[in-house]
């Protein structure tokens, strides 16, 4: 396994500072511009390129990721990984030599890592405002540059530098995906799909999926992108209460349940409980301007 810092040097033309958007070059233990302003490297690999007068929500917790990066050793999205590594190695066929693979809200880079295992000698940007995230996704892959940065701003990336864009039930912004975004690339995006954990979302009192939330996408989408196609991956999985609870401690259920009464519910439940898994993937072309 290389270095983390190694990885960033590597990855280091596809970034930009964040406030001045001049290149960044490596010194030591940080990055800097030619203007000033220097970004340390945290020890775990990851580089911040947060403005801390912009700085908002720190992203989900240390109790959230260790529950996803649980989740996700079992394969609960192994099919969803899969579908995401075929439809990108057929991508890069057409796009420019030199792009990457940018993961914008990319989390542990779980997904990300499962993409760059499909394209031999591309490098892969993981972009995320959690810090316990990042530590992961620094060290998910040899060809991840992890970054913290603030997904609703402008990204501190250079212009058309990603062939594919991931964004995996991640907060989305269109114009900035599409401005880095290379013209012959395309826009993945996951989504939970209404009937996703529709097993568990009464009996837990979870967050419902947005019966509009397909239509909320191409809202948020359409001034930037084209639809090019979109299916549905549904299975049924078979879950013990310690899974149970990781699902739900890892998606936005965790910001607003009682973990007291989550518990009792968990525990009213049956040993092996089953509910369905259901994402939809839609893949996006950038729309001409």
């Amino acid at each position: 396994m290389r270095k983390n810092e190694d990885v960033l040097d590597d990855v280091l033309r596809f970034l930009i500072c964040p406030i001045c958007e001049a290149a960044l070059h490596r010194e030591g233990g940080s990055l800097r511009c030619l203007n000033g302003h220097v970004f340390d490297i945290a020890r775990q690999g990851y580089v911040s390129l947060l403005v801390a007068s912009r700085r908002a929500h720190s992203g989900d917790t240390a109790t959230m990721v260790q529950a996803r990066s649980d989740i996700l050793a079992t394969g609960y999205s192994a099919d969803v990984a899969d579908d995401l590594a075929a439809t990108v190695s057929e991508v890069f066929a057409a796009v420019n030599a030199d792009s990457c693979v940018i993961d914008i809200g990319a989390g542990t880079g779980y997904y990300l890592a499962s993409v760059l295992d499909r394209l031999p000698g591309r490098l892969g940007l993981a972009l995320d405002i959690s810090k316990p995230a990042l530590r992961r996704a620094a060290r998910a892959h040899d060809r991840i540059g992890a970054v913290a940065c603030d997904v609703w701003r402008r990204l501190p990336v250079v212009d058309q530098a990603a062939g594919v864009a991931l964004n995996i039930f991640a907060p989305r912004n269109g114009a900035e995906l599409r401005r880095i975004l290379d013209p012959a690339g395309r826009l993945l995006v996951v989504t939970p799909a209404r009937d996703h954990l529709s097993e568990l979302i009464p009996r837990l009192g979870l967050l419902t999926v947005d019966e509009r939330k397909d239509e909320r996408l191409a809202e948020k989408l359409s001034p930037h992108f084209e639809l090019v196609e979109r299916h549905e991956r549904r299975r049924v999985i078979t879950l013990r209460h310690k899974e149970v609870a990781a699902v739900v401690a890892m998606g936005p259920s965790a910001w607003h349940a009682d973990a007291a009464a989550l518990t009792e519910s968990i525990g009213r439940l049956p040993g092996l409980v089953q509910t369905a898994l259901s994402f939809t993937l839609s893949n996006y072309r950038p729309a001409e301007h």
